[in-house]
């Protein structure tokens, strides 16, 4: 059996989170440590106690989620969890990913998103951008949907088959989500993110970020890594950094990784992080195909025992 790994993004943190798995095992808290000490932040006392708003704030929530995957990689690793043999992540969860692999070190990837993160708020001003997601509606419906209206809105997440994020300017969200409940949607949902990513309002971000990037040591993954922007993995380091500049404006393309990961061979998935949001998106895609979640000891040891 081909083991994937799953990494994921923006929308999985939660206070409290990894409380018990950090009491059974001490290479969680020591992690979570290493990543504060990285970014000058006490990192457990924000997961830990809040608020959530702080928590939600993108330039930390992307180090928080990277660090809550590398302590659970970590602890599988240090358990002799099997070795997967492809890794993806969503959004953010792309540089969890990489860490993983052995793309860049841990404190280059905290330091770096923590850094995107800023970029990516700074590029639009709170309450200027929207995302929605859109149930029920194929992907050439919805990206039709987002052209027929006035501003800007695209799709930013293909996340799964009849489930598509659109991100854009507010007006144009709301526009969009109009259309697209009268093109017949089961549900169209704003959700509360604090910016419009993975759009082309998210542009303004990539300069700082090509500059930050260029600081990283990046070296070519240890283990496959299928990339968002085009479901494919980079050739070389000039191509990596390309689909990592990339990713900021453009949409994941969540379906098809998840579809790519499945044709090299994975027929078992490990979602590596908090929460359970890429298990229930991978059953959409594939119902077949198993997914085990390792946020918690119980689903940790019956996925080490599987």
């Amino acid at each position: 059996m081909g083991l994937g790994f799953v990494f994921p993004g923006q929308g999985s943190q939660t206070v409290g989170m990894l409380g018990d798995m950090a009491e059974r095992y001490q290479v969680v808290r020591d992690t979570f440590d290493e990543a504060g000490e990285a970014l000058g932040l006490d990192m457990w006392h924000l997961v830990s106690e809040g608020p959530q708003e702080r928590l939600n704030q993108t330039e930390i929530t992307q180090p928080v989620l990277l660090t809550a995957s590398t302590a659970l990689w970590r602890v599988w690793q240090s358990e002799g969890g099997r070795q997967p043999e492809i890794l993806a992540g969503h959004s953010l969860g792309e540089y969890s990913a990489l860490v993983c692999a052995g793309a860049m070190t841990f404190a280059e990837g905290v330091s770096l998103v923590h850094q995107r993160g800023k970029l990516m708020q700074e590029a639009v001003p709170q309450g200027e951008g929207a995302m929605a997601a859109i149930l029920g509606l194929e992907d050439d419906t919805v990206a039709a949907c987002c052209e027929s209206v006035e501003g800007i809105v695209s799709p930013a997440n293909f996340n799964a088959p009849s489930q598509v994020v659109i991100a854009g300017s507010a007006e144009a969200v709301a526009l969009a989500v109009e259309a697209c409940n009268a093109a017949g949607a089961k549900k169209a949902v704003p959700l509360q993110v604090s910016g419009p990513f993975h759009c082309e309002l998210m542009a303004p971000a990539k300069a700082g970020f090509e500059e930050a990037l260029a600081a990283v040591e990046l070296k070519m993954p240890g283990i496959p890594v299928v990339h968002n922007v085009d479901a494919e993995i980079a050739t070389d380091l000039a191509d990596l950094k390309h689909k990592l500049m990339e990713q900021i404006a453009r949409p994941v393309q969540w379906t098809r990784c998840m579809q790519a990961m499945i044709a090299s061979g994975a027929d078992e998935f490990v979602e590596c992080g908090a929460g359970k949001v890429l298990a229930g998106l991978i059953k959409r895609i594939d119902r077949k195909t198993p997914v085990h979640n390792i946020e918690s000891p119980d689903a940790f040891a019956a996925a080490l025992a599987d």
